[in-house]
């Protein structure tokens, strides 16, 4: 038996020389002496997995919430936008709740009335269309039988029209669709009233939230927010009021048109050329035109033509002589630069970005220009598109031209501007 210590544990004896060396557990030949779990490492995996469940988490909010988001940016673009107005009341005396509350109210007035006005005219000329549409399809009708030799009647028609599946579908289709109709119409009244909701609180309360905002920032910071709110309410209260003025000059042109051509309800006509024309980007002018055009129509088809050929001459005078000279002092950007913005927001946000992208690119494009350093432009005729200096030709000039390898063609002279010297002297 293997003596043993005062522990209790079998005493080590040295191994003889050329003896075996004593039997023992086996040996793993990968682990390494003293390797072990590091104590970082179960607490990292914990977080990591943390860490993943928050962000799925909050991913998962995020679109859940994304509706009421874009409200509330609409809102706070909407309470920029009536800033200068309630603060131009609140500076005479008028309590800021009240002077919003004023503000929205005429807002809303003006609104309602011109909806009304644009319903009852769309109804009246639906049923004056409805009830002329007899006489239309008789001229269409003879139109076509002497031109084309051919014997159509209109009794064929109504009950060929009658009797086709086409018809059958899509009335069946609008009846199921009745109720899909009224619940998106809910949705736009809770959404509409969610906005008006947000913008009047934003409005309102507008110091109040600078303050909050700033509570939460040390000075330097403080003073960069500030500037840039009061920078994007300069720009978005002057985009909306630039956009205004246009629309008003827009709808006193078509308004003489219109009135011209004697085409009823010339007054709602040319309010919605004049709205729609200036606040919905890139398509507007074309969607306003197309009212105005259909109701002309219905009194002499020349009478739209008229009205399409006033439309664009009008658009190509407002975009290079009118907009500009309104817009220099308000929103100043360039216009490649709007439709860009345009259609950006238009594929993040859809129509919400198209209407906001302009005043943001403008605020952010204000509020940048302070941080980017500029310097003089050097007094080089290539700057301004002349020629090089030394009345060089530039480069475009120096590239081999065609009839270079031709010698028979006669070559253009280079004429050298008065007074250079020619090198020979």
């Amino acid at each position: 038996m293997a003596t043993t210590d005062e522990t209790g544990q079998a005493a080590r004896h040295p191994t003889a020389p050329g003896a075996p060396p004593p039997a023992g557990p086996p040996v793993d030949p990968t682990a390494r002496p003293g390797a072990r779990m590091p104590r970082w490492l179960p607490r990292a995996m914990v977080l990591a997995l943390a860490l993943i469940a928050v962000f799925q988490l909050g991913s998962w909010a995020f679109h859940q919430l994304t509706g009421l988001l874009i409200n509330v940016l609409i809102a706070f673009f909407l309470a920029l936008a009536v800033e200068p107005a309630v603060s131009w009341m609140a500076a005479r005396g008028v309590r800021r709740g009240l002077g919003t509350f004023l503000v929205f109210l005429g807002v809303l007035i003006t609104a309602a009335g011109f909806v009304t006005l644009l319903g009852s005219m769309l109804a009246g000329q639906i049923i004056k269309i409805v009830e002329d549409f007899p006489d239309y399809l008789d001229s269409v009708i003879n139109w076509v039988n002497a031109h084309f030799h051919t014997e159509l009647r209109r009794v064929d028609i109504q009950e060929g029209l009658l009797r086709s599946d086409w018809l059958r579908n899509y009335v069946q289709n609008s009846a199921t669709g009745v109720l899909d109709v009224s619940a998106q119409v809910l949705g736009g009244l809770f959404q509409l009233l969610t906005v008006g909701l947000f913008s009047f609180y934003f409005a309102a309360d507008g110091p109040r939230l600078r303050r909050t905002v700033c509570s939460l920032l040390p000075p330097a910071r403080q003073a960069e927010v500030l500037r840039a709110w009061e920078i994007a309410v300069n720009k978005t209260g002057g985009y909306l009021y630039s956009r205004g003025l246009m629309a008003l000059i827009s709808g006193l042109a078509h308004f003489v048109l219109l009135e011209i051509l004697e085409v009823p309800y010339a007054p709602v006509l040319a309010v919605w050329v004049g709205l729609v024309s200036q606040f919905i980007p890139t398509i507007g002018t074309y969607l306003a035109g197309a009212l105005p055009m259909l109701i002309a129509f219905t009194v002499d088809p020349w009478y739209a033509l008229w009205v399409l050929i006033f439309v664009v001459f009008y658009q190509q005078f407002e975009n290079y002589v009118l907009q500009p000279k309104l817009t220099a002092r308000t929103v100043d950007i360039h216009p490649a630069v709007a439709f860009g913005s345009v259609v950006a927001g238009t594929a993040l946000l859809g129509a919400v970005g198209a209407l906001i992208a302009i005043p943001a690119i403008a605020t952010l494009q204000a509020f940048l220009g302070a941080y980017v350093k500029r310097y003089d432009v050097t007094d080089d005729p290539r700057v301004h598109g002349h020629q090089g200096p030394g009345g060089e030709p530039g480069t475009l000039a120096r590239v081999r031209l065609p009839w270079a390898r031709f010698p028979w063609v006669r070559r253009p002279r280079l004429v050298r501007p008065r007074g250079e010297d020619s090198g020979a002297s």
